[in-house]
């Protein structure tokens, strides 16, 4: 359908997982990628098959919570295709064994956190914007996360990031919209990326799966879909928003699948 022909995009976090899946889609749709990850042979890996496939793509080094690094990344892809339209800010970590509760959480992975997860979209889009006015304007789309609007037993460090990534899109927004930089940001919810799926047990995916308004979870693709629209034409009107991906799991009284079984119940 060649919806993103004229557009370069740099996708951090892009060798695999959600920021892999955006990479082929935008190449699909006919945009230029830099594929850029700390794991550069999978970035280059992922770079070569979408080249196999027709498309139009590199992959290079990032260290996210590097400043210079993403400064690097962004000039390369200036240097490459000689422009930057698109910024992708997708890295991000989380620890279930050092980010807990408010008493416990371990304070340098707050720190570490916080460089990763939101410092790194700040440094992104601040060395993306000039290139993009230069260009006559582009789009840059944030990975928030549904843990940024909601609270829960541990991750402190993880959801407080992400919500300051949910309201610097916002920031970015105001700040740059005259200058035709849209900003926008997606907050997937469980999404079954490898790693979701090497990781949480079966028991843990059943539980998220009790809650989703939909009957099954999230794929990569899900997202993929949701930020090539964003990087689009077609949502040349919409800035400073967040688009909740999460399959209804948030959307209703926390009670209802435990009512509905108790209605059966007492049906018995």
């Amino acid at each position: 359908m060649a919806r993103l022909n004229e557009k370069v995009a740099l996708i951090t976090g892009g060798a695999s997982g959600i920021g892999l899946s955006v990479a082929q889609l935008m190449a699909k749709e006919g945009a230029k990628v830099v594929i850029a990850d700390f794991n550069v042979e999978g970035a280059k890996e992922a770079a070569e098959e979408i080249r196999t496939q027709g498309g139009d793509a590199v992959g290079v080094f990032v260290d996210a919570g590097n400043g210079d690094s993403i400064k690097e990344a962004v000039d390369f892809t200036v240097q490459q295709y000689g422009k930057i339209t698109t910024m992708f800010n997708n890295v991000g970590l989380t620890n279930l064994k050092k980010d807990l509760d408010v008493v416990n959480v371990d304070l340098e992975e707050w720190d570490k956190l916080m460089n990763v997860n939101l410092k790194s979209v700040l440094l992104g889009a601040r060395f993306a914007i000039p290139h993009m006015m230069e260009a006559g304007g582009g789009s840059i789309i944030n990975t928030a996360s549904m843990a940024g609007f909601a609270g829960d037993a541990v991750r402190v460090a993880y959801g407080a990031s992400k919500a300051g990534v949910v309201n610097l899109t916002r920031y970015i927004a105001t700040q740059y919209g005259k200058h035709s930089i849209r900003c926008n940001a997606v907050a997937p919810g469980l999404i079954l990326t490898p790693a979701a799926k090497n990781n949480m047990p079966q028991d843990v995916l059943d539980m998220f799966a009790k809650y989703n308004a939909l009957p099954y979870h999230g794929e990569p693709e899900d997202i993929g879909h949701t930020v090539v629209f964003l990087a689009s034409d077609e949502s040349k009107f919409i800035t400073g928003q967040t688009i909740q991906v999460e399959g209804g799991h948030y959307i209703a009284n926390p009670t209802v699948p435990d009512f509905e079984q108790f209605m059966k119940m007492a049906q018995v």
